[in-house]
């Protein structure tokens, strides 16, 4: 930290990649300025989000702030250049928007490079207790696996920023999790198996037999039966109206031919009756009377 002291200004530049960049420092000698990026206000406060959980397993916020030299805006140069000025201040407790420059002037055993180890022991110790793995994830195998994705940036020619670099240990899950089930899900499970006592052979052969358990059982096929029988009966009563109806429909059928038939005959008789009267009503011959 004494070198780093030295430093008392930088100017940052935006890149195309929306993250801030060092230009400049007032110590060009001890800071070589290829690569060199600085976290802004922004990004500070969605780490300060990430940091939060690891509170219960061992964060050191002491470390954190160790890690970095905080900076505040001095003046805007325009281009998407702004000159910084270094202050004191508490990167958690501050309420000023500032800028934070990782202190790597050793990046072996600086720093900086003590939170890159002591945040992934406390992801790895979160990750354990949170998740039921096969095997329990180590800190080796987390920073060799971050460590090949870092390298195969390097070998693209791509600088990695610092703000990538802690949120790929902050947001680091194993294959074949995902980052939205950080949840317990071992006690999920646990919370279920562990209410149920365990039978043995004997305890479940007698609930096998138990009469009183089959009561839902029986109740329920009573009211299936309960139920097709009320369709059965349903069913008798429609078809019996059906026949009514059929069979009302042929006596009325035949009610209406057989008074048809009456008017026929009535009408015949009628004629006959009016032939008869024609014969008997004949007009009889008039006989002259002798004189």
């Amino acid at each position: 930290m004494a070198k780093s002291n030295t430093l008392d200004w930088c100017i940052v530049r935006l890149g195309e990649d929306h993250n801030w960049w060092v230009a400049e420092t007032s110590n060009p000698v001890r800071w070589d300025v290829d690569g060199l990026s600085i976290i802004d206000p922004r990004q500070f406060q969605h780490l300060i989000e990430l940091v939060d959980p690891l509170r219960d397993y061992g964060f050191d916020q002491d470390i954190f702030e160790s890690a970095f030299i905080p900076f505040r805006i001095d003046k805007d140069l325009g281009s998407g250049k702004v000159r910084l000025k270094r202050v004191k201040e508490s990167l958690f407790e501050s309420d000023e928007k500032l800028f934070g420059l990782p202190d790597i002037l050793d990046e072996e055993n600086g720093p900086y490079a003590d939170l890159l180890d002591h945040l992934t022991r406390c992801r790895v110790k979160m990750l354990n207790d949170l998740f039921n793995f096969e095997s329990k994830l180590s800190v080796d195998e987390v920073e060799d696996e971050i460590r090949e994705d870092q390298n195969t940036n390097f070998i693209q020619g791509k600088a990695v920023h610092t703000f990538e670099d802690l949120t790929a240990i902050l947001d680091y899950m194993p294959a074949g999790y995902d980052t939205d089930e950080e949840a317990p899900a071992k006690g999920i499970e646990d919370d279920d198996t562990d209410d149920l006592p365990e039978l043995d052979e004997a305890e479940e052969e007698k609930l096998k037999n138990d009469e009183s358990l089959k009561w839902d059982e029986d109740e329920e096929g009573t009211a299936v039966a309960g139920e097709e029988g009320e369709k059965g009966e349903k069913g008798e009563k429609a078809e019996k109206g059906e026949k009514k109806k059929v069979a009302i429909g042929h006596d009325d059928e035949d009610s209406d031919e057989d008074d048809e038939d009456e008017d026929d005959e009535d009408e015949d008789e009628d004629d006959e009756d009016a032939e008869d009267d024609g014969e008997g009503k004949k007009p009889r011959k008039k006989t002259k009377g002798k004189r």
